[in-house]
């Protein structure tokens, strides 16, 4: 992700995970830059046509609201509904798990609204 994907990852993350809820599309904002001039260890991946957002998902060490201490998180898997089923989420998940890989991560957490039970 570089700063120029930041509203479009934003609106993207705000349509998927927090619509209805308090988190609002500047918080989303703030929180990509602080993973974008983070450590490197967080990260956001974007998949992109042409110059287009269309995908995310990121790598985090804790989750919004954590109430437990498990980390690192796949986290915020999002794609443009019309961009659905064409592969770019298992592509952003494998570069996830590769650059998690590299960092000596042996597993990964998984949160996902719809199992959250």
């Amino acid at each position: 992700m570089n700063e120029r994907d930041i509203a479009a990852v934003a609106r993207l993350r705000v349509a998927a995970f927090f619509t209805g809820t308090g988190r609002t599309l500047d918080d989303d904002v703030a929180g990509l830059r602080k993973l974008l001039h983070g450590d490197g260890f967080e990260t956001a991946f974007v998949a992109r046509i042409g110059d287009v957002p269309v995908g995310t998902c990121l790598l985090v060490r804790d989750e919004l609201e954590p109430a437990h201490d498990l980390t690192p998180w796949l986290a915020g898997l999002a794609i443009a509904p019309e961009h659905q089923h064409r592969g770019i989420g298992t592509a952003l998940v494998r570069a996830i798990e590769a650059h998690a890989t590299s960092l000596g991560v042996e597993a990964l957490y998984l949160y996902t609204w719809e199992a959250r039970d």
